[in-house]
């Protein structure tokens, strides 16, 4: 075992050899509050995002809402499965991380959804979601709404997620081109949220990770204000000083009007993280 990697009591590995992680927000220049919540947990390689919806407060409950049970649940369950169970298919199914993060995607929802219908000052409220977790040299996404996650990799900045949102629609149906939708005024119209109905279906994938890349994981007050271009520009800058990219993106938006609330997560991989395996994994489980 090399002197530099770390592992918990439960047997994991401490990714914060592996992985930098910073973020940002910011109520922007016309919102009377923030209704976005983030949490970035690069230990456990786990970042989730948030951008809440509905009456006054209401969206920035639901946001905490889902950013704090997702991130609690995760944590414990984390610490506690096996690390085969977690990054190998079983029987045809998901991964194990997939599994877990529906799951917790799942229990979130149900709480949501059930304190905007018992509770009158909730009634309506909802929010997106993003979230990333890394594992055995991937990077497993979930999201739901139109928040974001971009990766950047060889000086590209590619969109991982698709939005969930009338506008992604009209430009999947021809109806709209990508820069006509940027000018559009229905840009907040998302076609699927958290805690909006009893369940949701949030679309998860898992790609691989290299070092060297960035994960960009926002709101939607990001990429509404700031171009492609000019966000790969700040992140490829700036990548030896994340919190300072972060910082620069969340200013962008705002320089840009800041319509909206925004936040930012960012992730960079700076060495490989294979999962335990063989007999420092059976070792591992006997400290469980």
């Amino acid at each position: 075992m090399a002197k530099d990697e770390i592992w918990t009591n439960q047997g994991m590995r401490d990714l914060k050899q592996a992985l930098e992680m910073t973020s940002a927000s910011h109520t922007g220049m016309v919102r009377p509050h923030n209704e976005d919540c983030l949490s970035a947990v690069a230990e456990l390689g786990l970042a989730v995002l948030a951008d809440g919806m509905g009456g006054y407060n209401a969206g920035e409950v639901a946001s905490g809402m889902a950013v704090t049970m997702i991130t609690e649940d995760l944590r414990s369950k984390l610490t506690t499965t096996p690390g085969h169970l977690l990054n190998g298919a079983h029987q045809g199914k998901e991964p194990g991380v997939a599994k877990l993060i529906r799951e917790s995607i799942g229990k979130a929802n149900g709480s949501i959804f059930q304190a905007a219908n018992t509770q009158p000052q909730y009634a309506g409220m909802g929010t997106t979601l993003v979230m990333a977790l890394l594992h055995d040299n991937r990077i497993t996404v979930a999201h739901i709404g139109d928040s974001r996650l971009y990766r950047v990799r060889e000086e590209k900045l590619e969109q991982v997620t698709r939005d969930h949102s009338l506008l992604q629609e009209q430009i999947d149906s021809g109806m709209l081109t990508k820069e006509m939708a940027r000018r559009s005024q229905n840009k907040n119209l998302v076609t699927r949220a958290l805690g909006i109905e009893a369940k949701v279906e949030a679309d998860v994938q898992t790609i691989e990770a290299r070092e060297g890349d960035i994960y960009l994981l926002c709101s939607d007050g990001l990429n509404d204000m700031v171009e492609d271009d000019d966000i790969l520009l700040t992140v490829n800058s700036l990548r030896v000083n994340l919190p300072l990219a972060a910082t620069q993106l969340v200013q962008t938006a705002n320089d840009n009007g800041g319509r909206d609330n925004v936040s930012v997560v960012l992730i960079k991989v700076k060495k490989a993280f294979p999962a335990a395996s063989g007999w420092r994994a059976r070792m591992l489980s006997w400290f469980r």
